[in-house]
């Protein structure tokens, strides 16, 4: 039953949305609201564009870049990982795996790291592309690898967690949380935070486990499965994972975001909401595009809606990226938004293609990077 609604979620160009109440009926769907034009536009600069290899297209994977200084990191399906100059899109290196390679890549300590949907992990030198060590896992591996304190967390799409040696490879610890019958097609990327590593999971909880050993220290239900139908009571945190501080934001599919505090988990606020896609924290606000396409910011101490933007709505949006003073977001139609953080105002809009983006913009030193289902990226720059 699950790897059913992974395919009709795949086939539909959802990446695990579930913008549908039926799995058998897509008259369900909402169409996307009709983009209007922009008053007075933002400038924008389109600064390069590149191809990282064939793409994800249907496999649903929302497979970001990994940024680590002045370089961009790409992995493809196809066996392709690549190094771009962040200012002129020049490639670096590219390596050919020959593996089907599904997570975005990690990068931190030296080293870059990238899954496959074959169940290996695989480490590479980030200033050539050379391999260092593989790894296997239980299943496939469709997030972005967490690196810090010299362990490559790992989750894996089988509820499962790995953590490796950075330096050789070597299995430091496993835990196995477990999975429902049920999921949306997608994993949040682990996060590191100090000594711990804040996991999601399909069942509608998020727990901190100790890096050093993996033993767990805390975990919080985020969203209780309710209704009538299995598609009505998934509950997956699929979406990005916001630590700032001693504060963590998540949230759910069909449940709540709520801000808990890093050290006991202890919710400190929560707020009724259905998210895919996940969170992003700009100062005070935290950003997030519900299951409708709504845009929200809402204040980080409180939960309260300080605005919302409610004209992309059904249009399968990203999780969305800070880059000040705007937020951006990516579209199933392959259009890139601007929002104003202040208010939510419509500032600009470019298209990188016409397919879908699943993948979070990713931003580095004022430069947004998006990456298209079929391979392309395109990095923009706003002017003024």
């Amino acid at each position: 039953m699950r790897r059913l609604v992974w395919i009709v979620l795949a086939t539909l160009g959802l990446a695990g949305c579930g913008l549908f109440k039926s799995k058998t009926n897509r008259e369900n769907i909402e169409p996307p609201a009709e983009l209007v034009d922009i008053a007075a536009p933002a400038p924008l600069r389109r600064v390069w564009s590149a191809s990282t290899g064939e793409g994800e297209r249907r496999l649903g994977l929302r497979q970001s870049v990994g940024l680590d200084g002045d370089r961009v990191f790409a992995a493809d399906p196809g066996g392709d990982l690549t190094a771009f100059d962040l200012a002129t899109g020049r490639v670096l290196w590219r390596a050919e795996t020959g593996l089907r390679l599904s997570g975005g890549p990690g990068v931190g300590e030296a080293s870059l790291v990238v899954g496959s949907l074959d169940g290996e992990v695989v480490a590479f030198n980030p200033d050539n592309g050379n391999e260092r060590w593989r790894a296997r896992v239980s299943s496939e591996v469709i997030s972005r690898p967490a690196i810090g304190r010299g362990v490559a967390v790992v989750r894996v799409n089988d509820g499962r967690t790995f953590a490796f040696s950075i330096t050789d490879g070597s299995r430091r610890w496993a835990w196995d949380h477990g999975m429902p019958a049920l999921t949306l097609r997608g994993n949040p990327a682990p996060v590191i935070a100090g000594d711990r590593v804040i996991i999601g999971h399909d069942d509608g909880t998020v727990s901190a486990l100790s890096l050093e050993d993996g033993n767990p220290i805390w975990e919080q239900r985020v969203a209780e499965p309710k209704g009538r139908s299995e598609l009505d009571r998934m509950v997956d945190v699929d979406g990005e994972i916001v630590v700032s501080g001693a504060e963590v934001y998540v949230a759910s599919f069909n449940g709540q975001i709520q801000a808990l505090d890093l050290g006991s988990g202890r919710s400190l606020w929560n707020r009724e909401m259905s998210v895919y896609a996940g969170l992003a924290l700009a100062g005070d606000r935290l950003l997030v595009a519900d299951r409708d396409g709504t845009v929200w910011a809402l204040d980080r101490r409180t939960g309260s809606a300080l605005w919302r933007q409610e004209a992309l709505a059904h249009r399968w949006l990203t999780a969305p990226a800070v880059a000040a003073p705007y937020l951006v977001l990516g579209d199933l139609e392959g259009y890139v938004h601007w929002l104003s953080l202040e208010d939510g105002s419509l500032r600009a809009r470019e298209r990188v293609g016409r397919k879908p983006i699943r993948a979070r913009p990713e931003v580095a030193e004022g430069t947004v990077i998006v990456r298209g289902t079929r391979g392309k990226l395109v990095a923009f720059r706003a002017e003024g």
